[in-house]
């Protein structure tokens, strides 16, 4: 799986606080990416994370004024 720091990914089980899409700040053998619901970062070796990932989410559009 391609993995880079600043995707978004949903993982198949939900965080503790219902939130279910993370941040990823850092890739390497170990994961660290960051709950988007509550603000947690959360630090997994690469191939938990890679199970755990469901999907990538694609980037969010720019808002046009």
């Amino acid at each position: 799986m391609e993995l880079k720091s600043g995707d978004r990914v949903q993982v198949k089980k939900a965080h503790p606080c219902g939130g279910s899409t993370f941040l990823l700040l850092r890739v390497g053998m170990d994961v660290r990416m960051r709950c988007e619901t509550c603000g947690r970062e959360v630090t997994l070796l690469r191939k938990k994370a890679e199970k755990s990932i469901r999907a990538v989410l694609p980037p969010e559009e720019a808002d046009h004024v």
